[in-house]
């Protein structure tokens, strides 16, 4: 190689390393932000990559670093990411300024994994303000009330099994099991018109499909999710996807075939693939083919089976190590027994404040989502980070962080913040500026209602028909597994045991079925 010509190269490629490694380590420090220094490559996400934290008590522990910030500079791998710790912040940029941080970063490529590309979570712009009007009426109160006697039912039958299986001598069990079995359960019948039965049946292929997509806490969906993060060109080059074809093409023949079906049967069911299939005769709007909608059901599968499952387990570990809370709730489910003469109606349900105390405050301690990201699309300007700093520029391209895992456990807006107390949420302590566990701003989960009425009536009939008790399997008190996602450490184990019920359970059964005690 002639010298000259060897010194264009090294030139080109210091220039090269600079921009693309030296350049964002020092972003922060160019812009006096507090942050902590990073290092090449991982940025500040070294102790989560080796497997020493998890990633969200990791970006806790960062969080307690900059008490007297509003903000502070971390490198999510090789990108610099601004995390807003204040709470009047978040509302502005997430609510006043939402067109200007309208969109997420998406973590897969969508050449690759469009079910996971083209999703209403991964969408941006007007297609994501599109699909978004386009679903919401899914979720609706009136919707909720439709659905309730399905979720019923499966939420019956989980606890029939259980109640049934463990007997008074009691029986150990992987809650994460069982609890994504009844989630799964009630997907599929609410989300997709399939009635599936993963107790009777439990190698169906709804559920193990819905295991392997969802294993965000796996080797593989990590290292992927690190692999796009840090080096997207060689991702992309060696063609990594997250999910593979085989759960593609399972979601795209489930979704051709219930659109097959309803077609041909004039069925109508009050369900987001309605929505989308009665786009097709309109002359305005989105309209959508069969991938576009398996997008769509694919992302609330995943949510439902992972991340609400997961949230369920949280809440029958707190119940379960909490004896005075489960007594509570027990007292109140009883009532509304007898209120109901032992036939729970949505109403009843929904208006159980203990029960929802319960919930909100196992939302608050472990949100599944325990960060929400958001990018910058139109240059921002941003109050100093510091009381004596000055006003920064966000410019689009730029990411942003919002704790939510964090500020949940932040003492500042939680008297004792790791403490599992609901009465925080009957005595109306609760900031409503600080408690995000689905979100916040026009971004919000969309299936927020869902959810909650989901885990309501799940915690309903599993306390009516079984006693949670800890084993000694159950980590006490939680710790999370080192990994990506919100979840337990050693898994989530307790004993489940029938219970004597005050009110007579063969008299009080929705469906009717008698089961013996």
């Amino acid at each position: 190689m002639e010298p000259f010509t060897l010194l264009l190269t090294i030139v080109a490629a210091s220039i090269c390393l600079y921009y693309f490694v030296l350049d964002k380590l020092t972003y922060f420090e160019r812009l006096k932000v507090p942050h902590v220094k990073p290092i090449p490559l991982l940025g500040n996400m070294a102790p989560f990559v080796f497997k020493r934290t998890s990633h969200a008590d990791l970006l806790r522990k960062l969080y307690n670093l900059f008490p007297n910030a509003r903000y502070f500079g971390l490198c999510n791998f090789s990108t610099p990411t601004f995390v807003i710790r204040d709470p009047e912040l978040i509302s502005m940029i997430a609510i006043k300024q939402f067109d200007r941080f309208c969109d997420r970063r998406g973590f897969v490529n969508g050449n690759l994994d469009p079910i996971a590309n083209r999703n209403l979570f991964d969408l941006k712009g007007n297609h994501w303000r599109e699909m978004r009007k386009l679903l919401t009426p899914s979720f609706t109160s009136s919707k909720m009330k439709v659905m309730f006697g399905l979720m019923s039912q499966c939420a019956e039958n989980f606890a029939n099994f259980v109640a049934t299986e463990s007997g008074k001598a009691g029986k150990t069990y992987d809650m994460k099991d069982v609890i994504s079995r009844y989630a799964n359960d009630t997907i599929a019948t609410c989300a997709f018109g399939i009635s599936v039965d993963s107790f009777k049946h439990p190698n169906n292929e709804f559920f193990t499909i819905g295991k392997e997509s969802t294993n965000f806490g796996g080797a593989w969906i990590t290292f992927t999710y690190f692999m796009y993060r840090s080096f997207p060109s060689i991702a992309k080059l060696f063609r990594l996807r997250m999910f593979g074809s085989k759960v593609e093409n399972f979601f795209t023949d489930v979704i051709a075939n219930t659109v097959k079906t309803r077609d041909h049967l004039k069925i109508v069911r009050p369900d987001m693939i309605q929505l989308m299939m009665e786009t097709r005769n309109k002359n305005s709007g989105p309209e959508f083919d069969i991938n576009e909608m398996t997008a769509q059901a694919f992302v609330f599968f995943a949510a439902g089976f992972y991340s609400v499952s997961t949230g369920m387990c949280f809440m029958t570990h707190e119940i379960g190590t909490n004896p005075d809370v489960q007594s509570k709730l027990k007292e109140e489910i009883d009532d509304v027994l007898r209120q109901t003469n032992g036939k729970p109606t949505y109403e009843a349900i929904n208006g159980m404040k203990y029960l929802d105390a319960v919930v909100s405050e196992s939302l608050r301690l472990y949100p599944v989502a325990h960060l929400l990201d958001r990018k910058c699309i139109k240059e921002t300007e941003l109050p100093p980070a510091t009381p004596n700093g000055k006003p920064i520029t966000i410019k689009p391209g730029d990411y942003i962080w919002f704790p939510s895992y964090p500020l949940h456990r932040d003492p500042k807006y939680y008297s004792q913040p790791d403490k599992f107390d609901p009465e925080r949420f009957l005595n109306g302590s609760v900031d409503n500026s600080v408690y995000m566990p689905f979100g916040i701003g026009p971004r919000i989960c969309i299936g927020n209602r869902f959810s909650i009425m989901e885990a309501k009536i799940m915690l309903f009939y599993l306390l009516w028909r079984c006693d949670l008790e800890p084993d000694v399997k159950t980590r006490i008190p939680m710790v999370l597994k080192k990994a990506l996602g919100m979840t337990a450490d050693g898994g989530f184990w307790l004993k489940l045991r029938a219970r004597n019920s005050k009110v007579p359970v063969t008299q009080c059964l929705s469906n009717g079925h008698k089961v013996k005690e």
